[in-house]
């Protein structure tokens, strides 16, 4: 290879003819896209796409991925393009890694966010490996999100778009995996382009509605999944306030979330009454005032750093965090415990904090994803 080549728009000194690119395909518009658009700066494309459960029973499940209609949306836009494809099973992996996890941590009274877990432990890890076992030079996926080089190595930043942004999501991909991971959408100002560069290269998949809900739970209804997988963790309860009085029973812990208002039958009380902690031992939800949801301090674990210096270095890291994924990143402060633990301290408490969301941290000025943990206990 000649020292002077020029960088090619995946940041590689090699022609695009001469770059092999694994692209993840889910079957929706944007990775869709991003395939499209390598294969016709010339790059040498390879799409795989992961099958992570039962595809039949996923046919006729609107805004899906990773199954049925969108394997097959995956190979028709491959055909389009003229690039080989290949589909993955995956499926126990994926149940392994992410489902059963997902069924235990709401048994556990935390609420998990599977998502994270899929980008870490399947897409991230496993089609990782798969790509460098295909020679790939890189791997690209559609997720809006940016990578750029800074005075380090490589380093993880928001999306352009703040409305299509997925920081929250991929706060748990290494430095290792960056230096391998392309996003090329992440640049983009809105959707509406994604949706124009699909037209203009005429997928099949122009027009699809984007994907909702968690992949694997239909008409987001996480509690049916939960007890066919996990038979009896609806059992009834009792709802009880902050000493223990009985106000009222409940269907099962795992339908209540903390910071909950509504749904919980308990009306008549002279001031509303929020879920503010889940006991699955003893079946019992524990409501209280508003004011009882309010958190300052939240321990975090399982915590993936990519700033520059070591995380341990330092005593403290002022830092943005943002504690659920419709929250806007807040001032705080992260004392690290170890190398992987830390005390987040929020400088406005903040409502609703659960054990099982993640913690993500953020350059306190710029786009800068600093990585971030697991809240690891509840109020």
């Amino acid at each position: 290879m000649a020292l002077d080549q020029p960088l090619n728009s995946l940041g590689l000194a090699k022609a695009p003819k001469d770059t092999r690119v694994v692209v993840a395909m889910s079957g929706g518009v944007d990775s869709s896209v991003v395939a499209a658009m390598l294969a016709e700066e010339g790059y040498d494309v390879v799409g795989v796409t992961l099958q992570l459960y039962d595809h039949g029973a996923a046919l006729a499940k609107k805004g899906a991925c990773c199954a049925g209609r969108d394997i097959h949306d995956a190979r028709r836009v491959a055909e389009t393009m003229g690039f080989p494809h290949y589909v993955l099973d995956y499926e126990n992996t994926f149940r392994e890694a992410v489902i059963d996890e997902f069924a235990d941590a709401y048994l556990a009274g935390a609420t998990p966010v599977p998502c994270i877990r899929c980008n870490e432990r399947v897409k991230f890890k496993d089609l990782l490996a798969t790509a460098k076992d295909l020679d790939a030079d890189c791997m690209a996926t559609g997720h809006y999100i940016q990578r750029k080089m800074g005075a380090a190595g490589a380093e993880l930043h928001c999306a352009a778009d703040p409305a299509r942004d997925q920081s929250y999501f991929l706060f748990s991909t290494t430095p290792e995996q960056l230096d391998y991971l392309r996003f090329p959408l992440g640049h983009l100002a809105s959707k509406a382009e994604t949706r124009a560069l699909a037209s203009k290269y005429g997928l099949p998949v122009a027009d699809k509605p984007d994907s909702q809900d968690i992949c694997f739970v239909p008409n987001g209804n996480y509690a049916a999944v939960i007890e066919k997988l996990r038979p009896g963790a609806a059992d009834p309860g009792e709802i009880v306030d902050m000493d223990g009085r009985v106000l009222g029973s409940h269907r099962g812990v795992i339908h209540y979330t903390i910071g909950q208002r509504k749904g919980l039958g308990i009306g008549g009380l002279e001031e509303p009454l929020y879920v503010v902690r889940l006991d699955p031992d003893a079946r019992r939800v524990i409501v209280g005032p508003k004011a009882a949801l309010s958190t300052r301090t939240i321990p975090v674990r399982e915590i993936n750093w990519l700033g520059d210096a070591p995380f341990a270095s330092q005593a403290e890291w002022h830092v943005n965090v943002k504690v659920r994924s419709t929250r806007p990143p807040a001032p705080a402060i992260v004392r690290p415990l170890s190398a992987s633990e830390a005390e987040v301290e929020l400088l406005t408490p903040e409502d609703g904090v659960s054990a099982g969301q993640a913690c993500v941290f953020y350059a306190p000025e710029g786009s800068r994803i600093l990585g971030g943990g697991w809240i690891w206990r509840g109020r």
